[in-house]
């Protein structure tokens, strides 16, 4: 079989809802210069159907599948099993990316064939999309053990992944809420390297409703799935691959300290010292030994890629 010039990457939106970022993510899409683009939007059980595939109209033969509600990792295998591309990606019904991004990513990965993933810059945006909040920081990672130590930001939202390799892993796993696109990524470390593509390609909306937000929640999420790959890789013997999880979980706890810190001066602000007080304390119970870290790495001038 000849292979298309321009290889297909399938594009999958997983939503549950018709929320007021929609449209725009979607429409990022659409300007896409890559010139073979498939997307496929999963209905998660979202209260409009018909605006949700109003939405996806912008896309020329965009398919969109409605399902009962079943969480986001069971709706984006399920976008996964529909798609025919060489390539995947996957967008959140709140972001939005450059133009160039799917042409710059599938360039990056068809110049390296043994290559699994690419990775991009993203940053974040305010909530209206009008100013950057965080620039991209992003850098290279020279192999597996920076990708499990997570030396840089790489995340499901600037991810294209070889769509075979995806299914070699098994895509998400279904029975993690939150940090399963962390859970993929390992999985697919162990795989091959990943390429990295500069610049900030994709803008990461940031508003009240990000999971993001749920600091606690995600700290035990990310603390979950890296025990599980610690206890595979001790398993195996792999001494290297448990040396850089075990840095995974220390970035964690300063991820818990940075959370309970970020909230507790909102509490502040809003006079409510109690409320501040507790997210110290649940910082101090989950994570003791996030603070002293942290600082001193400020105080060894650590940068922030390096977490």
């Amino acid at each position: 079989m000849t292979r298309s010039a321009t290889p297909l990457v399938s594009v999958v939106v997983a939503t549950n809802r018709r929320g007021p970022y929609l449209a725009e993510a979607l429409a990022s899409i659409a300007a896409q210069t890559h010139g073979a683009v498939e997307l496929i939007v999963v209905d998660d059980g979202s209260p409009d159907p018909d605006a949700v595939a109003a939405a996806a109209g912008v896309v020329p033969g965009a398919r969109v599948v409605r399902q009962e509600p079943s969480g986001v990792s069971i709706a984006r295998n399920r976008g996964a099993s529909l798609a025919s591309g060489d390539y995947l990606a996957f967008l959140d019904d709140d972001d939005r990316w450059h133009p160039e991004r799917l042409a710059r990513q599938v360039a990056a990965l068809e110049a390296a064939p043994d290559a699994v993933a690419s990775y991009c810059g993203i940053q974040t945006i305010s909530a209206d999309g009008s100013r950057v909040l965080a620039a991209a920081d992003q850098v290279a990672v020279r192999d597996r053990l920076d990708i499990a130590a997570r030396r840089t930001g790489i995340l499901l939202g600037n991810l294209v992944v070889r769509r075979g390799e995806f299914a070699v892993v098994g895509g998400f796993h279904t029975g993690i809420r939150l940090a399963e696109d962390l859970d993929l990524i390992l999985g697919l470390a162990e795989r091959g390297p990943f390429v990295f593509e500069p610049g900030a390609l994709v803008d990461y909306r940031a508003y009240g409703e990000n999971s993001t937000r749920r600091h606690r929640e995600l700290t035990r999420s990310i603390d979950h799935v890296v025990r599980l790959h610690l206890w595979s890789a001790r398993e195996r013997g792999d001494d290297e691959l448990v040396a850089a999880l075990r840095e995974s979980l220390r970035k964690n706890a300063r991820f818990a300290w940075w959370g309970a810190a970020r909230t507790a001066r909102a509490q502040l602000r809003a006079r409510r010292p109690g409320a501040a007080a507790g997210e110290l304390l649940w910082a101090l119970r989950t994570a003791p030994g996030g603070l002293i870290d942290g600082l001193a790495r400020r105080a060894g001038g650590k940068g922030a890629n390096a977490g």
